[in-house]
């Protein structure tokens, strides 16, 4: 976690800071370790403090050690303007995307308890951690690699367990046990699986309806491994595919190859959706890929960057992302296919491996 730290230091030195009040529990957990429900950080250049109550004082001890602990009670107003005064910080960020309305107002109450010469200014911050957190360290990177590897499996299990009469909702138990059996920490989204017209709908959940023969099947799955995500999507088929299955889940894996082949770093998220669009436009699909091309993954299954055709972020080296492409057609249904990469120096490195469907006729 110290690296972490260091990172952040830097942009708060950047912004002209002397503290960065972190109140937000991912980012909670990415720079201190800590899993608890409640606390805040609050961080300067030479200190790190972990606030949180009585609850949580020993197990903050244990999981942050580059932290001082401080037990805290109540609101703002009971430990707030002690802790400002003691670190003598006077212009204090706060992750204005986080906190609400309500503790705002707290939080600017409990300010002006400190006398007029060392009252802090409080300045709006967006942004600022899940920059740094978008490019990941070696140990996030195996952390990652692990959650994919127990994705891939469960998406290769489901291939094995997917029989005539099974529902949607069957196959999604099936899938969420031998996650949990597997040693997945619990889920970090609802398993999607979605067949024939519901998989026109990018976000189903799994009904009671009967997966038939030679239709699409979306299954979207993820996993957790110490607090690290993994996502995954493939479209596979109950028996022989349908000719249709087959030219449409062709369209959308060149379209994927498209974005393999030519992200780099050092192009917009924007640039990076175009690559894939481009090879749906031209198969006259474009308005049935509704949806921006990927994501960022780590602690949060959906972080920066955003891959999408209005998305400014930058792709870098050490960046972890989704490439997910998809048709979806009313009535009859659709096709993603999504694998999570790692931007290298050389392009992307896929780091989901599990099968997709056979897209030779037959097959």
């Amino acid at each position: 976690m110290s690296s972490h730290l260091k990172k952040l230091r830097v942009k708060i030195r950047e912004n002209q800071l002397d503290a960065l009040l972190v109140s937000n529990a991912t980012n909670r957990r990415y720079l201190s370790g800590f899993t608890g429900s409640a606390g805040f950080l609050f961080i300067t250049q030479s200190d790190a403090v972990l606030a949180t109550d009585f609850r949580y004082v020993e197990q903050a001890g244990i999981q942050s050690p580059d932290f001082r602990i401080a037990r805290i009670g109540g609101g703002f107003a009971g430990w707030f303007p002690e802790l400002v005064n003691t670190l003598g910080a006077r212009q204090i960020g706060f992750e204005s995307d986080d906190l609400t309305l309500a503790s705002y107002r707290q939080l600017v109450k409990a300010a002006r308890k400190l006398p007029p010469k060392s009252r802090p200014s409080l300045v709006s911050t967006q942004g600022m951690i899940e920059s740094v957190r978008a490019v990941k360290d070696v140990d996030e990177i195996r952390l990652i690699e692990k959650a994919a590897d127990l994705a891939d499996a469960a998406e290769e299990y489901a291939v094995t367990s997917l029989r005539p009469g099974m529902t949607e909702k069957q196959l999604a138990w099936e899938l969420e046990k031998f996650l949990k059996e597997k040693g997945s920490e619990g889920l970090p989204f609802d398993i999607i699986v979605a067949s024939g017209p519901n998989s026109a709908l990018p976000h189903a959940q799994p009904s009671d309806r009967v997966i038939e023969s030679g239709e699409p099947v979306v299954i979207d799955l993820g996993t957790r491994t110490q607090g690290y995500t993994s996502d995954i999507t493939r479209t596979i088929c109950l028996g022989k595919p349908s000719a249709e299955l087959v030219r449409i889940s062709r369209i959308v894996q060149q379209a994927q190859d498209a974005a393999f082949a030519g992200i780099s770093s050092g192009i917009s998220g924007g640039e990076a959706d175009r690559l894939a669009r481009k090879v749906i436009e031209e198969a006259n699909y474009g308005e049935a890929f509704g949806h921006g091309l990927g994501h960022g993954v780590g602690i949060d299954t959906h972080e920066q960057p955003r891959l999408g055709q209005n998305s400014s972020d930058i792709l870098a080296e050490g960046m972890v992302f989704t490439i997910e492409p998809g048709i979806y057609l009313p009535v009859w249904g659709g096709v993603r296919i999504e694998d999570m990469v790692l931007l290298e120096k050389e392009g992307p490195r896929i780091i989901t491996r599990a099968s997709k469907l056979k897209l030779r006729e037959g097959s």
